[in-house]
């Protein structure tokens, strides 16, 4: 099963989430795991990149709750959190509330 962790609109955990898509190889882990769960033998190979390197950028992605994992023997499986992406979608969809910026005082 996978490991489940609580959602939340928490500050904290939003940045985290935008920190973690920033970096362009994170962005890659994102794109292969739309469509299905993959193991990290099967990312290294598809992203050539050695495990410790990708260890760091899915740890990256696990701390913002963005993927989720499951172990199945030694073998360490990931998946989208999707509902971690829709609290980051709510959160950037409340700008839209702004639809008239006042302009600045004069500071003079």
């Amino acid at each position: 099963m996978f490991n489940e962790m609580p959602v939340t609109t928490d500050l904290t955990l939003i940045l985290s989430g935008f920190h973690a898509l920033s970096d362009p190889i994170r962005l890659q882990i994102l794109e292969l795991l739309r469509t299905k769960e993959l193991c990290v033998c099967d990312l290294c190979e598809i992203l050539d990149v050695k495990q410790s390197k990708l260890s760091f950028h899915l740890k990256t992605l696990k701390d913002s709750q963005l993927v989720r994992s499951r172990q199945e023997g030694r073998w360490i499986y990931y998946r989208l959190n999707v509902s971690q992406f829709i609290a980051l979608e709510e959160y950037l969809s409340d700008y839209q509330k702004f639809t008239q910026i006042l302009p600045a005082k004069s500071c003079e």
